[in-house]
């Protein structure tokens, strides 16, 4: 066997040299890149400014007893130097496990499961409803679709404080219930219908974004193969169970996952519909975890940063599994 030796090097030919050293692999990356660089720097820089020098120092502040009496503060022109302490993990251990965990923690996180559950459960269903209806030919169609987008289109509060006025006491629900001769709720005070009326309140707010994102996906399915099932003689009903939703399967696992992770964290629902101490049973994690930190004296820092980070803790869990249930549910099907 014969091997073949560069002359000019005096190595055999393919075989690889010694790997450059992490310097010299920067400084080729950067020589080579340095545009793709230039333009993501300022990205990063905003995105270390407001993402995660927060993160960080919230991080901080759950391992100690910071609260509004012992930071660091300013009154005129004296200034009160910070004294809190570090602690550890006393905080997570107070939440998940002290005397009062289930007042303060686990009933608002059994309650934030139930309403993030319902919540998605409606915006799908309701989504794919209006999605399926204009996706005919209907007459009109493009004016019942600007009409649907309009709860969308409208600001957060703006939304929220119109419900807020509709469902008071003398609001135009009860006064109509009233003209009914129907029972009024009172759904501003009583802890069922506070938690339903925000359960109705999220989904007028959230099904638009399912409806459009549904609709897009319906109109990216290829048509032949409605055609082919109805040849088949498929009713209406399989030709939605194994055309429509196998259709709408990439879509849908994405817009699912985006409404857990923003309904699981819907701050203005709540705050809006009902403040920060008027209704504390219909109250999710995220509006309690502001409660604690600016809704009471002394304010509790430390508590509050310590509900966000397992906040971020459990969404990073839940999105992990949920990818990798999707993964293993392709893989079934590819098979």
């Amino acid at each position: 066997m014969t091997v073949a030796i560069d002359r000019a090097t005096g190595k055999r030919r393919g075989e690889r040299g010694p790997r450059p050293g992490l310097g010299q692999r920067l400084k080729h990356s950067y020589q080579k890149y340095w545009y793709a660089y230039a333009m993501i720097t300022p990205v990063v820089i905003v995105l270390g400014v407001l993402v995660l020098y927060p993160l960080v120092y919230g991080l901080y502040l759950t391992l100690t007893d910071a609260n509004s009496l012992n930071t660091a503060r300013t009154i005129g022109v004296n200034h009160i130097d910070a004294t809190y302490k570090f602690i550890g993990l006393d905080n997570y251990k107070d939440i998940l496990f002290g005397p009062l965990s289930y007042d303060r923690f686990w009933s608002h996180f059994i309650w934030t499961v139930v309403w993030t559950a319902l919540c998605v459960a409606l915006h799908y269903s309701i989504g794919l409803g209006f999605a399926l209806l204009l996706n005919q030919k209907l007459r009109g169609r493009t004016l019942y679709r600007l009409l649907l987008i309009v709860p969308w289109a409208v600001p957060t509060f703006v939304t929220v404080f119109g419900w807020r006025i509709m469902l008071s006491d003398g609001g135009i629900i009860n006064t109509a219930l009233h003209a009914l001769h129907l029972p009024q709720p009172s759904w501003l005070e009583d802890t069922f219908w506070q938690r339903f009326a925000a359960i109705m309140v999220n989904t007028w707010c959230g099904v638009p974004f399912m409806m459009v994102s549904l609709l897009g996906g319906l109109q990216s399915i290829d048509a032949s193969l409605y055609e082919a099932a109805e040849m088949d003689g498929a009713s209406a009903w399989q030709r939605f169970r194994y055309v429509t939703l196998p259709g709408l399967r990439s879509v849908s696992s994405t817009v699912v996952l985006l409404g857990i992770i923003w309904t699981f964290n819907q701050f203005a629902v709540i705050f809006l519909l009902f403040g920060p101490t008027s209704a504390p049973d219909a109250q999710i994690l995220v509006t309690w975890a502001y409660f604690l930190g600016f809704g009471q004296q002394p304010r509790d820092f430390a508590q509050s940063a310590a509900y966000g980070i397992l906040l971020l803790a459990i969404l990073i869990v839940f999105t992990s599994f949920y990818r990798r249930w999707l993964n293993r549910n392709e893989q079934q099907l590819a098979i």
